[in-house]
């Protein structure tokens, strides 16, 4: 089950914004967590992997995701695409972040990407973005 940053009412948390990181790297991943749930009004909360995210979406309707490209299994882009195969999720946005990013990919879906290591201020700016 993905690691979850509290309950919607923790801080006045907007219960219409969650965010779903799904990072398989375990410093990155809380240093996105963190950075989201201090600096913006937005519920997040963290999958370690593919797997783990499909399983988390069987309850939870995320309104932003942000995905690693390489992750174990499952790459970003095939998650994404999975993601998107589901009626409840096909209009929901996404980042994906990784050193090296598939760009012609990315554009072909409509995927912002981030490259890392990345601006802090600029990826939070990204997510206000896409939710606002």
């Amino acid at each position: 089950m993905a690691k979850e940053t509290g309950t919607f009412a923790d801080k006045g948390r907007d219960s219409l914004h969650t965010v779903m990181i799904v990072e398989d790297d375990v410093h990155i991943g809380a240093f996105l967590l963190e950075a989201i749930t201090e600096e913006t009004p937005y519920h997040a909360l963290l999958a370690a992997n593919g797997a783990e995210a499909l399983d988390t979406l069987q309850h939870l309707r995320p309104s932003l995701l942000i995905l690693d490209y390489h992750l174990p299994g499952i790459d970003g882009l095939e998650l994404y695409d999975r993601i998107h195969a589901m009626p409840e999720m096909e209009h929901v946005p996404a980042i994906m972040m990784s050193a090296r990013l598939p760009h012609h990919e990315l554009e072909r879906r409509t995927i912002v990407g981030i490259h890392k290591p990345f601006d802090l201020d600029d990826f939070l700016q990204t997510i206000k973005n896409l939710l606002e």
